[in-house]
């Protein structure tokens, strides 16, 4: 987490930008936090015969441009939640640079799955990767055109992984249920191997229900203690059968967010974001959120 309690989102214009937006503004003003609109400008260049490039004659209108934008992305989260207290910055550097240093000082960071000059067949955005993989706070990516509005209907799902340590996503799913008034679903899927079922199978004392039993239980004491600190949530478990970043996939059409870790056991020590995160960042019906 960071030093403070704002919510920033980056914003550029775009509709991804504007469903990032109405996210970040509703999520920070349920859940009591100061909202900061981030717009990383660059301004255009034009080369001559030799370097450095030079301003471009359209560097004054362009940053005109951009303020606008910025000052109409304030008043527009104004307006979705009155009251709110919004700040802003307009950075030149790079999108992503912009918003990991502001992720810096953040609780959480809400970025698009794409932006303005993304290709059509790119599912996720250059910036949206960079972000939800370096961030070192909660990142929110939202999906324009699917999944249920801030305000929806529907539970939260959180993927919680026994082998390794849930306790930073579960307190972020745990958090958001409760903000939100609604319930939460807690999933641990498995594609379960012939060889680890026939091992346990012939081990003394073990049958095949005990590959779930274990699982189940793992599970709901993984849990337990976040029950207790969240009364007011109402906790579901589920251990499913088949690959953690489709079964996922497949429930996030009725949930309103999905959390996830950022690497769960197994992963390369090198990736920041591990192959289930960067699957259901790219797929699921609902934002996500992936907790490192």
């Amino acid at each position: 987490m960071g030093t403070d309690s704002r919510v920033v989102v980056g914003v550029d214009g775009s509709p991804e930008s504007l469903e990032a937006l109405t996210w970040a503004a509703c999520d920070a003003s349920r859940r009591h936090r100061p909202l900061h609109v981030v717009h990383a400008f660059q301004l255009p260049t034009v080369y001559g015969p030799f370097p450095p490039p030079v301003p471009s004659p359209y560097d004054d209108e362009t940053r005109a441009a951009a303020e606008r934008m910025l000052a109409g992305s304030v008043a527009r989260a104004r307006t979705l939640a009155p009251g709110l207290e919004v700040t802003s910055d307009m950075p030149m550097r790079q999108p992503a640079s912009a918003l990991l240093a502001a992720a810096e000082h953040a609780d959480t960071v809400v970025v698009g799955s794409r932006g303005l000059g993304g290709f059509a067949g790119l599912l996720l955005g250059s910036v949206s990767i960079a972000v939800s993989a370096h961030a070192t706070c909660p990142v929110v990516v939202t999906h324009h055109g699917g999944g249920r509005p801030a305000t929806g209907a529907g539970r939260i799902l959180v993927g919680v992984d026994a082998a390794h340590d849930a306790e930073r996503a579960l307190r972020f799913a745990f958090e958001q249920a409760s903000a939100r008034r609604t319930g939460l679903t807690a999933v641990s899927a498995h594609v379960w191997s012939r060889f680890a079922a026939r091992s346990r199978i012939h081990a003394p004392g073990h049958d095949p229900g005990d590959l779930y039993e274990d699982e189940r239980r793992a599970l709901a004491e993984s849990t337990s203690g976040w029950s207790d600190r969240y009364p007011d949530v109402d906790i579901q478990r589920a251990v499913l059968t088949g690959a953690p970043a489709a079964v996922l996939t497949e429930l996030s059409a009725g949930a309103q967010l999905l959390v996830v870790g950022s690497r769960g056991h197994g992963g390369f020590t090198g990736l920041l974001l591990g192959s289930v995160s960067r699957a259901v960042v790219r797929h699921a019906e609902c934002p996500v959120a992936v907790v490192h």
